[in-house]
């Protein structure tokens, strides 16, 4: 059977290229696939442990795997376009914070809290130059789009915009925007710090540094 696997980020410049198509047999899992692939790109071996999506979602090593399924290697994520106006948003495009507002904004809102991750001049000690982000859009807007559902209906009534910049960006340049309304300040302030807080912890996003000691894709959430 065949299975193509996406790779991401860092995992796809080890492989030097976005996407290997594995044959397989019958019965095969995740497990076996990951050692395939190992077989044919041995300096894979040398990451100790894969995270791996399955159509999309989060699955363990030995989950089962079909005929024309997509695997995903998922790089620690540093964390990602649609329609516009919508409230769940991976762009290429410049990020606007007054489109963010006018997604979430109705007659029941009280109050709107906005939170804007933007580009820093420094990293680590080191003067940073520009940020390359790049996402696995389908399976990021799916991710954001349950951290939305999930948090609209813990703070209900909420509505909770999340947009995430790719790309090349320059220093003060913003990469994500969170907006979060709702009738009472607190529902939203709460949103938005737990928006922000998952996203960087189970969206695949992730960036590269371009400093002036060179670049390197940053694997943890800062």
């Amino acid at each position: 059977m065949k299975v193509n696997v996406r790779l991401f980020a860092s995992y796809r410049e080890v492989v030097g290229a976005g996407q290997v198509l594995l044959d397989l047999p019958a019965g095969a899992t995740v497990r076996d696939a990951v050692a395939a692939l190992r077989r044919q790109h041995p300096r894979l071996s040398d990451i100790p442990e894969l995270v791996i999506a399955k159509n999309r979602d989060y699955v363990g090593l030995d989950d089962p795997i079909g005929d024309g399924d997509e695997l995903a290697l998922i790089p620690p994520v540093s964390g990602g376009a649609v329609r516009a106006g919508d409230r769940i948003l991976v762009s290429g495009d410049p990020l606007s914070i007054d489109a963010a507002i006018e997604t979430v904004s109705g007659r029941d809102t009280g109050g709107i809290v906005i939170f804007l991750g933007t580009v820093r001049d420094a990293s680590r000690g080191t003067a940073v130059q520009h940020l390359e982000y790049e996402a696995y859009p389908e399976m990021a807007e799916a991710k954001m789009r349950e951290i939305a559902a999930r948090l609209e209906g813990l703070h209900a009534p909420l509505r909770l915009a999340i947009h995430h910049r790719v790309g090349d960006l320059a220093i003060g340049e913003i990469a994500v925007i969170i907006a979060a309304a709702a009738p009472h300040r607190a529902a939203a302030f709460a949103a938005a710090r737990d928006a922000i807080d998952e996203l960087k912890r189970i969206v695949p996003i992730w960036k590269k540094e371009y400093t002036d000691d060179g670049a390197v894709w940053i694997e943890d959430h800062a």
